[in-house]
């Protein structure tokens, strides 16, 4: 389904990043492990793929630096000759009451989730528009969509890549590149397995399915809409979240 093509994924050392990795290079695609922090997580990515006879190759930046994005994909168009998938997942929480949240609390957020977003896109966007092919996919949350009690900063980065999504998707579909956002509801990472099983439980009963989601979910989502299957749907917003954010 992606044989041949070439994918970047933000935050891909784990979660949602990690399993879209895994998705998309089984499906045929050279991906792109980016990481800020975890070396080791991302290699062991990697090293997953290549285990399964896939391509990858991991690469270490902050996106949320706008020439650091910018170096980090001119490299890999220059080694890998395109960019045919950006898969924005790179996020962080920092969850607070408004009235505890701290500035830095609220910029940090913005700073990784919605800039770094801006940034892998427009330094890609040049990329996509001389190939004139492209699938963005942006991830986006359903507390984006809905809201959440003490994650405003959180929110605001969500619900703001929803509407970059719908604007880039204007701009660029012209040149057959389409521009899409995944809002994952409430899914079984790392983040979510801290929680006590009270405040999993209270979660479970806004959920009509009745389960938590799984990463693999979410991975499909996204290898769909990075493929041609997807061809013809451009600035929408999928929730995957068993039904939540209706």
């Amino acid at each position: 389904m992606l044989k041949g093509k070439v994918a970047v994924v933000t935050g891909a050392s784990r979660g949602i990043g990690r399993e879209v990795a895994l998705t998309l290079a089984g499906y045929g695609a050279t991906v792109i492990v980016n990481y800020c922090g975890s070396k080791e997580k991302a290699e062991a990515v990697v090293e997953e793929i290549t285990q399964a006879g896939g391509k990858a190759k991991a690469y270490q930046a902050d996106v949320s630096e706008f020439d650091v994005a910018k170096e980090m994909l001119t490299s890999v168009k220059k080694e890998f000759g395109s960019i045919d998938i950006l898969v924005n997942n790179a996020g962080i929480t920092k969850d607070n009451l408004i009235l505890k949240m701290s500035e830095e609390e609220f910029d940090k957020v913005i700073e990784v989730n919605l800039k770094g977003a801006f940034n892998c896109m427009k330094h890609v966007s040049r990329i996509m528009l001389k190939q004139r092919s492209g699938h963005i996919i942006n991830m986006s949350s359903v507390s984006g969509v809905i809201g959440n009690a003490g994650q405003v900063n959180y929110c605001a980065s969500k619900a703001g890549i929803i509407g970059m999504t719908k604007a880039l998707a204007r701009e660029l579909g012209s040149r057959g590149i389409t521009v899409n956002a995944v809002a994952p509801g409430f899914i079984e990472t790392e983040m979510t397995d801290v929680l006590p099983e009270e405040v999993k439980e209270s979660i479970l009963n806004t959920i009509p399915l009745k389960r938590i989601g799984q990463t693999k979910d979410i991975a499909e989502t996204v290898a769909f809409l990075s493929s041609d299957k997807a061809a013809y749907i451009t600035g929408q917003t999928i929730g995957v979240d068993g039904g939540m954010g209706m």
